[in-house]
């Protein structure tokens, strides 16, 4: 599962959990709020695992209703890395080179058939957004939508042509 950090942020209220749209906003001391019309953060540190959650869930909230239905059970966790387990699967040298990575079956691969199989995740890699992050100067909101729709078109079992077209229908 996700490692814990030792983020100043913190939920205003209660837990943060990703699968819950109604979570509480995180409150983060050292997170300074833009005046523009969606309310983008800008940081002053790194951001860390809790505000790459707290953008994650934003973007989830974004995902189309015809979509999102379809998540149900689906888990999002965010970590600091890949482990060398996963990068080894994927054949991937470096964990900078990995953002995201959908582990579960498809659901256009699942049939009525199926015996129990492990729960659908969805991982952010923290550090290898960060370094896209910093490479394209790309909004870090829009940078983490684009990583989880990815990773959900994955569980849909789409195309590249069909995720490229959801990340535009998102724009």
């Amino acid at each position: 599962m996700a490692q814990q950090s030792d983020s100043k942020c913190a939920p205003a209220e209660a837990p943060l959990r990703l699968s819950d749209p109604l979570a509480p906003p995180i409150s983060c001391p050292d997170t300074l709020m833009t005046n523009d019309t969606v309310n983008r953060p800008t940081f002053s540190v790194p951001p860390s695992l809790d505000d790459i959650a707290e953008l994650a869930e934003r973007a989830l909230a974004a995902i189309p209703a015809r979509l999102a239905r379809h998540l149900e059970g689906v888990g999002i966790a965010v970590e600091e890395s890949a482990d060398d387990e996963t990068l080894n699967e994927m054949g991937i040298e470096s964990s900078w080179e990995l953002t995201g990575l959908y582990r579960g079956t498809p659901l256009t691969a699942r049939s009525v058939d199926d015996i129990a199989r492990q729960p659908d995740l969805i991982f952010l890699y923290r550090e290898a957004i960060l370094l896209e992050w910093i490479e394209t100067a790309e909004d870090l909101f829009r940078l983490v939508r684009n990583v989880l729709v990815h990773e959900v078109a994955h569980h849909f079992g789409f195309s590249d042509a069909e995720i490229e077209a959801l990340e535009r229908e998102m724009d």
